[in-house]
């Protein structure tokens, strides 16, 4: 089978039942290189037609893609994981120079994303429905699952192939055709890349389709895109603030919806913790991808009897991390996706420290999209820092006399993502876990902790509706009633 290579700089279509073509206005839009802020491609920039084709073309490939043998859907989607995984040196450079994510990202983003593919390829298999009791004599009564119909999946840029796969793989296993609408910031990593791999495996045409849009026509695709009445499901992941929008748009048009979303992710190092794995872990789990995964640690609660221990090793892993030349593969903190992102976190940490926050490590203005790794302390709930996600490099340390505190102060957020405990008491560590509002919870583990085979999801403003234990085949298939009297 012939396959197709991805190289950039270039321009790009939408993909639309199989081809690639241009907007139907001839509009484009640029994608830049955050480091350089160089063009590094140009696709199009779709208006509601051009969904309304993409959307059109998944509704026909719809029935016989679900008339498909599951094993069938199967085997295509594992020789999908095969070829991305060949082109796993491709996809690495495409995204440096997309998202300026550093090298071991882009590569762990293509690891992930291959062992997600495989694992949720064997959904396809799932049972289809089962037999209910019933008191009708001589009545046979069945659950009876069948897949929704178009899936339109909204992916974003900071962990492009996880997230992408995510969105789509379960979906397709079970029968559905898919509409990608990527991130503007990452049209090819979070889209078009992993749309022509799966062309290239054999998927049929129309039943993966790529939606490009220029940022100020966001608004307008999106709810074309999830307003379209042969739309069935929507899926979202990114920012709490545009998650709200998604979910009210999906309320408004009666489509059921999963949203992912952001997080305030607390660590919490208990008296009794492996203090020396406890620093390592969390310097890991703030910095790495620059914090810009919606995992990532956001506060770090460090019981008063072991702060002083944790904050030095703390703080020498984060002076020992390599920043901002993406050309070496040991870099941890590279730029942000652009420029405003580290104009925001910058603004962050000058409302902390105005405010009296103490800097142990960093600090200072943005340079372009680059903000250097910053440690702070002291830093009290008048501060924005305190409340917001902060998405970028930046540590937030916080000291507690007590376990109960550390809970106290962990759950003191509008959202409930994902979360860590550091302590030698495994039992003890399942206590403080039951308590934790967040939709995981890690135990002597970091937060950014993923297992394409462990659900995901959030609780509060971290989103609802999740991938549980069969990821997500209730949500993408419609259950209904069928009797049969013999």
């Amino acid at each position: 089978m012939t396959s197709s290579t991805i190289a950039g700089p270039t321009a790009r279509g939408l993909l639309i039942n199989g081809t690639e073509q241009p907007a139907v206005s001839g509009r484009t839009t640029e994608d830049r290189n955050p480091a350089t802020g160089d063009v590094y491609v140009t696709v199009p920039a779709a208006a509601t037609t051009d969904v309304d084709a993409a959307i059109t073309a998944a509704s026909a490939a719809f029935p016989g893609w679900a008339a498909t043998a599951p094993s069938k859907r199967r085997d295509l989607l594992e020789r999908a994981a095969d070829l991305l995984q060949q082109r796993t040196d491709e996809f690495a450079e495409i995204m440096r120079n997309e998202t300026a994510g550093t090298d071991r990202w882009a590569r762990f983003n293509i690891e992930l994303g291959v062992k997600q593919i495989r694992h949720l390829a064997t959904m396809a298999a799932e049972p289809t429905g089962k037999l209910l009791a019933t008191d009708v004599p001589g009545q046979w009564s069945m659950a009876v699952r069948s897949p929704a119909g178009v899936v339109v999946s909204i992916v974003p840029w900071n962990g492009p192939m996880i997230l992408c796969a995510r969105a789509i793989t379960v979906a397709l296993a079970v029968g559905n055709t898919v509409v990608i609408r990527p991130s503007e910031d990452a049209p090819i990593t979070s889209g078009l890349f992993l749309a022509q791999v799966l062309k290239d495996a054999g998927i049929p045409d129309g039943v993966v389709n790529v939606v490009t849009n220029d940022r100020a026509d966001a608004p307008e695709i999106i709810e074309a895109l999830i307003a379209h009445p042969a739309t069935r499901r929507v899926n979202f992941t990114g920012s709490t603030t545009v998650g709200r929008i998604v979910g009210r748009l999906a309320g408004q048009y009666l489509k059921p919806v999963i949203l992912e979303l952001g997080g305030k992710n607390p660590i919490l190092v208990l008296d009794d913790a492996d203090v020396d794995k406890a620093a390592e872990q969390s310097a890991f789990a703030r910095f790495f991808n620059a914090g810009q995964i919606c995992l990532s640690v956001d506060r770090i609660i460090v019981d008063d009897s072991v702060a002083a221990e944790f904050t030095a090793k703390f703080l020498d892993h984060v002076r020992s991390f390599p920043q901002g030349d993406l050309s070496s593969p040991d870099t941890v903190v590279g730029p942000l996706i652009n420029a405003r992102a580290a104009a925001r976190v910058a603004d962050l940490v000058s409302d902390a420290v105005a405010k009296g926050a103490q800097v142990l490590f960093g600090g200072g203005p943005a340079d372009g999209a680059f903000h250097p790794a910053t440690v702070l302390t002291g830093v009290t709930p008048d501060m924005r820092i305190h409340h917001e996600e902060i998405f970028g490099p930046v540590a937030v340390l916080y000291t507690v006399g007590s376990a109960d505190e550390a809970v106290a102060l962990a759950n003191d957020t509008e959202y409930g993502l994902s979360s860590a405990v550091y302590t030698r008491n495994g039992a003890r560590g399942l206590e403080i876990a039951r308590q934790l509002q967040h939709g995981s919870v890690h135990i002597n583990t970091v937060t950014v902790a993923d297992d394409p085979e462990a659900p995901v999801g959030g609780v509060k403003d971290s989103g609802y509706g999740h991938f549980g234990s069969e990821w997500g085949v209730g949500f993408f298939t419609d259950t209904r009633w069928v009797t049969l009297l013999s």
